[in-house]
């Protein structure tokens, strides 16, 4: 009997994956892996971010094989990643060595170096775009066309690619912010290392620039809204690559300049400005502000700030909110964790429901004999 039923399940499983390909197939639509790419910048984004894998190829690949789930496409994603061997770590990156696409500050209205707005969604109508219903590739070719002579013409007037500083290195020099000694500690990889509490705050930010970005989002609107209060003012939003180097493995003394350029990364980063009260020296309530500090593969910035909000929040453990609670927020903000718990309830559970069905009868009965 037990035979049977193992034979049983393993057809009723084929079967079931063979119409899962059906339903893919059936409209007799392709969408090409470059396609994706191309056109879903920001699930491709995300899906990388939330996976610790960038690769635009695979996060699309992953997409396409998901067919649009999210949760299925990061599934997919941290699977192969676990696959992969572990070659280099990188060198330490400062971010001031990003090349900028995208720069805005909510603090200032002039910082040096200009407002850069980019790419966004920031400042359409949010209307359904009906032509997009009757895009043709020679359409937009002609649109290409006049973009890039229009902007060719921008970057020959100008002609300068110039790295851009943080803007709360203006307010360093003024004495408004805090300077610290860098910390060279090695941080913790949450990848090889269980999440163990209490966290280091390299394994906080880890954790969080790779959660859920739907998840993300909400625990730091929550936070905003109300439950903690955490206000912040965003000092700087960057979106732009990094350069990753790496050294050479077999030669250990060696300087910056002779590390191996492999390429780079898109990212979004946000540092946010958080007003606190502190007290001086006489023992007196002042203002002060602290820094919320948020990053994530591609372009994000949502997910970025939310981030930024959790990370100040968890800064401060001891205040009584949900948000502040590392466990709280750690543990239920991972998709694949997330998903996974919740869709375990569709598998049997047959004997342990039979248990508790069992059990309900006997009191029925007992009852109905008094």
């Amino acid at each position: 009997m037990g035979y049977v039923a193992v034979k049983g399940g393993t057809m009723a499983i084929e079967a079931s994956i063979n119409r899962l390909t059906y339903d893919r197939l059936k409209e007799r639509e392709i969408i090409e892996v470059n396609t994706i790419i191309a056109t879903m910048r920001a699930m491709v984004d995300q899906v990388m971010s939330e996976s610790s894998l960038y690769s635009p190829f695979l996060a699309a690949l992953a997409i396409k094989q998901a067919e649009g789930s999210m949760e299925e496409a990061v599934f997919i994603m941290r699977s192969h990643r676990s696959t992969l061997p572990r070659l280099y770590y990188s060198n330490i990156i400062e971010s001031d060595s990003m090349l900028v696409e995208r720069r805005i500050s909510a603090s200032f209205k002039d910082i040096p170096g200009g407002q850069i707005l980019g790419a966004t969604t920031d400042y359409t109508h949010r209307l359904l775009d009906f032509s997009l219903a009757e895009e043709t590739r020679l359409k937009n070719d002609q649109w290409m066309k006049q973009y890039m002579e229009k902007i060719k013409q921008e970057v020959k007037e100008d002609g300068e690619i110039s790295y851009l500083p943080k803007v709360v290195d203006y307010l360093r020099e003024e004495g408004l912010f805090g300077t610290y000694e860098l910390d060279n500690t090695m941080p913790t990889d949450i990848t090889k290392e269980n999440l163990s509490f209490p966290a280091s705050r390299s394994a906080r930010l880890q954790t969080l620039t790779r959660g859920q970005t739907g998840a993300v989002t909400a625990l730091g609107y929550a936070s905003l809204r109300g439950y903690g209060q955490v206000h912040p003012t965003v000092g700087e939003v960057r979106v732009g690559k990094l350069p990753i180097y790496v050294e050479h493995p077999n030669e250990p003394e060696q300087t910056a300049e002779d590390s191996y350029y492999i390429g780079e990364i898109k990212v979004s980063e946000v540092e946010s400005f958080v007003p606190v009260s502190i007290k001086n020296e006489q023992n007196e309530e002042e203002l002060d502000f602290e820094i919320g500090y948020g990053i994530c593969y591609g372009q994000n910035e949502t997910k970025a700030i939310a981030m930024s909000i959790l990370d100040q929040c968890l800064e401060h453990p001891e205040a009584s909110f949900p948000t502040h609670d590392e466990e709280f927020v750690l543990l239920h903000i991972d998709s694949v964790e997330a998903t996974g718990f919740i869709s375990h309830l569709k598998l049997p559970h047959y004997v342990t429901f039979q248990s508790k069905l069992g059990s309900i009868r006997e009191v029925k009965k007992k009852g109905g004999a008094q």
